[in-house]
């Protein structure tokens, strides 16, 4: 499996770091041993031209000055090469070994290679089937030969490869300190960023969407000179303006919420008025006017629909208030009975359908509201379907939750609409909501009763299957 590259800001930079040292002790081991290597070479070209070529010289002669026959080998290192060359051909070539020669056979390829050499008294490299590589000179003799004479490149090599070694291990270990100080290193200078990222994160798991938030404090200061010092003191700055935001958001809503409150209650008493007045003219004995009659049935009309309409803002306030709510054990089997046969009785053209456990299923809570929140529920479904549709109301247990879901087969929710179905005043069909005297508050009392009781509530809409689910704890 390929190995991803760190992802990281303090992975990538060590990493940059250890990267960059290795490419300079690549560099200047490649320099050293280079250099090494032509310091040698050097030194074995002076020792070369030191020689003269002595050893070579003695094997232009038939007869050798020493009693076994052999070419004069005095003063010659050992692992000396010499050859004779005569009218481009090689005629003789030996090795000095053991204080004595050792003729070397040669074969065309050898032959070729020592024919190769320039005779311009300049060192060469010469590789040979029979012999290591060797460093050569070539010059010209007495009798109009050529004369080659060498030494072997093995102690040079061996001593580059020596070198190479040391620095293949003390660079590495200088990697290996070098990385573990650098991960410290950058871990120290980034920790100001980390902060920032920890505070940034803290932020964003804050429910900014409502109520009153408390915001985390200021990061320390840090040096303004650096990119760190920059990025937290913009952070600073930002978290300043957003909570200066938030506070005036939530005085704006206090400020809406009282309103509301302070209306609703103001309203209750000039709208009860209304209505006893005109119940009280509708029940008069006499002859009324069809069209004053119609009236005051119209009056009395609007006059219950902004009665609900008062007692939702106030029930809403109360919540938003935190007002506490009854905490008492709520038979939620009977509930859901009495809230489909008041449906059923308000909607006869729907087909309603109950779904229940065998055993009675209590929870902890206010009756009252939650018999208000699975009303909402259920008159949500019959009015916003056509006739014939069918409403399936469920109650189930799972894990410590119990669920109430009210699912029907209507036209479903339009999708731009289900982000914020549980909002104040949000009505999915505007025409059809003042017919039927929707306020667009049932949906937000469900979501209000459903949350004091520490519950959720969601939808899944779709043409053909629309789903409200209310989850509240055991």
């Amino acid at each position: 499996m390929r190995r991803l590259p760190p992802r990281t800001l303090r992975g990538q930079l060590t990493a940059g770091l250890v990267a960059l040292l290795a490419l300079a002790c690549l560099a200047v081991g490649i320099t050293t041993a280079v250099a090494l290597r032509g310091f040698l070479t050097g030194r074995l070209d002076e020792q070369l031209t030191a020689s003269g070529g002595r050893f070579a010289a003695s094997l232009e002669h038939e007869a050798t000055p020493d009693a076994d026959n052999h070419p004069d080998t005095r003063g010659q290192a050992e692992g000396t090469f010499g050859a004779r060359l005569l009218n481009g051909t090689a005629t003789q070539a030996a090795v000095v070994a053991n204080a004595t020669d050792r003729p070397l056979p040669l074969d065309s390829e050898g032959r070729r290679a020592l024919a190769g050499v320039p005779a311009d008294g300049r060192g060469h490299t010469l590789r040979l089937p029979s012999l290591h590589a060797y460093r050569v000179m070539a010059f010209r003799g007495d009798d109009q030969d050529i004369l080659i004479t060498g030494l072997p490149l093995h102690p040079v090599e061996e001593t580059v490869h020596r070198l190479e070694a040391v620095e293949a291990a003390l660079f590495g270990a200088a990697l290996l300190v070098t990385g573990f100080a650098a991960a410290l290193w950058v871990r120290v200078r980034l920790r100001p960023l980390q902060q920032v990222t920890a505070r940034a994160a803290e932020v964003a798991e804050l429910p900014l969407a409502s109520g009153e938030i408390a915001m985390p404090g200021p990061l320390p200061d840090a040096d303004p000179r650096t990119e760190v010092g920059q990025v937290g003191g913009a952070l600073n700055h930002m978290l300043g303006h957003v909570e200066d935001a938030l506070t005036r958001r939530q005085a704006s809503e206090q400020r809406l919420r009282h309103f509301a409150a302070d209306a609703s209650h103001e309203l209750r008493t000039p709208v009860a008025n209304i209505r006893g007045h005109a119940e009280l003219a509708l029940r008069h004995h006499g002859p009324l006017p069809a069209e004053v009659h119609h009236a005051l049935e119209r009056i009395d009309g609007e006059s219950r629909r902004m009665t609900r309409l008062v007692d939702d803002l106030l029930l809403l306030a109360r919540l938003d208030a935190g007002r506490p709510l009854d905490h008492d054990p709520v038979d939620l089997t009977l509930l859901v009975l009495d809230a489909v046969a008041d449906a059923r009785a308000a909607g006869a053209g729907h087909r309603w359908l109950l779904d229940l456990p065998e055993a009675p299923v209590s929870v902890t809570g206010d009756a009252h509201r939650l018999q208000q929140a699975i009303g909402n529920l259920l008159a949500n479904a019959r009015t916003h379907t056509p006739p014939g549709t069918s409403v399936t109301v469920t109650l189930a247990i799972g894990g410590a939750e119990v669920s109430v879901a009210v699912s029907d087969d209507g036209p479903g929710i339009p999708e731009d609409l289900q982000a914020e179905i549980f909002g104040r005043f949000v009505r999915g069909d505007h025409a059809r909501s003042r017919t039927t005297g929707s306020t667009g508050l049932g949906l937000a009392i469900v979501h209000a009763v459903t949350t004091a009781h520490g519950g959720t509530i969601t939808v899944v809409s779709r043409p053909g299957r629309t789903t409200f689910r209310m989850a509240l704890p055991l």
